[in-house]
C-alpha cells in the first residue's frame, strides 16, 4: 500500500481527529472489554471473550490502515493547482460524446469521493482518463458499459 493519498487540509485534519480518537478512546474501551470477558471465567467456552478479541483485531486493522494513509498523504493547495489541464481538486465539466449531456464532476481522493455529490475519485474509470487533458481534448473511458468519450470543456477549481 503505497499509494500516495491526496487530501486537503481539512479532510486530512479529519482523519487525524479520527485517528486519535481510535488510538484514545476506541482502543482503552476494545482492552476493558476484554479484560471483562476474561474475568467471566473458562476462555474456551466464552463467546463474549472471542467477540471482543475480534472487535480488537479490527478496529487494530483500522487504526493501522488509517496510519498507513497519513503516511502517504500530500496536502494539495488549492491555490497552486494548475487549471490548465485536469488534476486533483479540479471541478472539470464534460461533454459525454454518446448522450452529447453536460456534466461537470469535481476530482478528489479516493477517500473524500461521493457521486451523490459530483466528486468523483482520480482512481475511478473516469477520474484516471480524465487526468492530465485539456480544453478541447478528448477522452476515452473504458467503463463496465463500454467505451464512452468525453470532451473537456471547462476546467476550474
Amino acid at each position: 500500500m503505497s499509494d500516495i493519498n491526496y487530501f486537503t487540509k481539512e479532510s486530512l485534519r479529519q482523519l487525524q481527529k479520527e485517528l486519535q480518537k481510535l488510538k484514545a478512546v476506541d482502543r482503552p474501551a476494545a482492552s476493558k472489554a476484554i479484560a471483562e470477558a476474561r474475568e467471566k471465567g473458562d476462555l474456551k467456552e466464552n463467546a463474549e471473550y472471542d467477540a471482543a478479541k475480534e472487535a480488537q483485531g479490527l478496529l487494530e486493522a483500522k487504526i493501522k490502515k488509517f496510519e498507513s494513509e497519513l503516511a502517504n498523504a500530500r496536502i494539495i493547495d488549492e491555490e497552486n493547482i494548475d487549471t490548465s489541464k485536469v488534476s486533483v481538486l479540479t471541478k472539470v465539466t464534460v461533454t459525454n460524446l454518446n448522450t452529447k449531456k453536460q456534466v461537470t464532476y469535481h476530482l478528489v481522493s479516493e477517500k473524500e469521493a461521493d457521486l451523490k455529490s459530483g466528486k468523483i475519485s482520480v482512481t475511478s474509470p473516469i477520474g484516471k482518463g480524465l487526468l492530465g487533458k485539456k480544453v478541447g481534448e478528448t477522452a476515452e473511458v473504458t467503463a463496465p458499459a463500454g467505451i464512452i468519450k468525453f470532451t473537456v470543456e471547462h476546467i476550474s477549481i
